[in-house]
């Protein structure tokens, strides 16, 4: 694959998410989800397999919202795209803590500003 346009296949989950498991924001139900998929990944040891559901679920959340505020799906894929490299570029001008110095085993959060 030399390249993956992101807003088409979103467009492609967006058709296929409405038309399988209808329309709304489901958030109660794809945090449902989520939730036996991270038992699922963690049961088998982090499979990549795993992981892609989580990808797959939490990107049909984000443009379910963002279609919930009045949007389509054409709007929809350009804005959740927009809003990944936003958050990509938020997270890489963060400060952060030194990885070798962390736990393998806990969440490696930015460094707050105020924070002793």
């Amino acid at each position: 694959m030399k390249s993956f346009d992101l807003v088409a296949h979103l467009k492609r989950q967006i058709a296929f998410s409405r038309g399988t498991f209808g329309p709304g924001p489901r958030t109660k139900g794809l945090i449902d989800h989520i939730r036996k998929e991270l038992k699922e990944l963690e049961d088998a040891g982090g499979s990549a397999d795993e992981w892609v559901d989580l990808v797959i679920l939490a990107l049909d959340g984000m443009t379910r919202e963002i279609m919930a505020n009045g949007y389509d799906t054409e709007d929809a894929a350009e804005i959740t795209c927009r809003m990944i490299a936003k958050k990509q570029t938020l997270n890489e001008a963060r400060d952060w803590p030194d990885w070798r110095m962390q736990s393998q085993d806990r969440a490696i959060e930015h460094i707050r500003e105020g924070a002793v």
